[in-house]
């Protein structure tokens, strides 16, 4: 029990240390801090430049909500709780493979780190991108899940900073469901996972950006705002209504499982989904939902 609760004290400091290291710009390139916002400001200067929904106040409907959400979500939410319980879960794991005589090496069909550079970036995004839009596909399959969804579903109106407007549950669901293609990966490095992690919010703040883009062919590789848009959709046909345009980065999956969705141009769409209107409007609330949901 000690070493659960040693695991569980160093992972709170040492993430307290990142944060403060990554503020004081004490951190070397990959500091998430300072990318993040300037990519935020990157992104929002585009949608000032060039809106979709002119009509779009600068400061949409729950910007603030939405901007206080990008850094609980990215930052303290690891403090609180994944950081820890992400630490713990794996020795947990470890423990439990030990007692049959087995360790995550046994799962292991190679090493990432043997690969050229440029393929171990190329293979580490594809299948982290992969797993992730097949989670996101379960958040809209099981009520259970959905439930927690709700959260990044309730933006009515879209600008970058509701990229990151997601309930604390999701990424432990996220998180578990990476564990083993990354176990059977190998080890990778910092470095890999910051310019992933990067690219990944770049493509993820301008498909929730007020800009008109799709990028040609390569909307078909790359998810885009005119295509995402329709993801957040209220209404949906009848044989699309478990939801549609999973993707995360890449659009390509949803072309190769047919869940790919763009009937008509979705500037003016409504967003949000059944009941929204009852939907929690704070933070806290959301949050806390679907305790007392009736």
């Amino acid at each position: 029990m000690n070493k659960y609760l040693d695991i569980i004290k160093n992972s709170y400091t040492g993430y307290w240390n990142y944060i403060k290291q990554s503020v004081l710009m004490e951190l070397n390139w990959e500091n998430y801090f300072y990318g993040l916002i300037i990519i935020s400001l990157v992104v929002w200067g585009l949608e000032i430049v060039f809106p979709w929904r002119k009509n779009q106040p600068l400061f949409r409907k729950d910007f603030w909500l939405d901007t206080f959400y990008m850094f609980f979500n990215f930052f303290l939410l690891n403090l609180i709780v994944l950081i820890a319980l992400s630490n713990t879960a794996e020795l947990f794991f470890n423990d439990i493979l030990g007692l049959v005589g087995l360790s995550v090496a046994n799962f292991q069909l190679f090493d990432i780190n043997t690969f050229p550079y440029w393929a171990r970036l190329f293979v580490f995004f594809i299948i982290i991108d992969f797993v992730q839009w097949f989670t996101h596909t379960l958040l809209h399959r099981y009520e259970f899940l959905w439930d927690f969804h709700k959260v990044h579903h309730s933006v009515k109106q879209m600008g970058f900073a509701a990229h990151l407007r997601y309930h604390w549950m999701e990424p432990v669901v996220y998180n578990s469901m990476k564990y083993i293609p990354l176990a059977i990966m190998g080890g990778f490095t910092a470095q890999d996972v910051a310019i992933v992690h990067f690219f990944n919010i770049t493509i993820g703040h301008l498909n929730h950006a007020n800009i008109n883009w799709d990028y040609g062919w390569l909307k078909y590789i790359l998810n885009n705002p005119k295509m995402h848009i329709w993801h957040h959709a209220k209404e949906l046909p009848e044989d699309r209504k478990m939801g549609v345009n999973f993707g995360i980065t890449l659009s390509i999956w949803d072309y190769i499982f047919k869940t790919n969705y763009i009937p008509y141009n979705g500037r003016d769409i409504e967003l949000g989904f059944d009941g929204d209107e009852k939907f929690p409007k704070d933070f806290i609330h959301q949050e806390m939902y679907p305790l007392g949901k009736k």
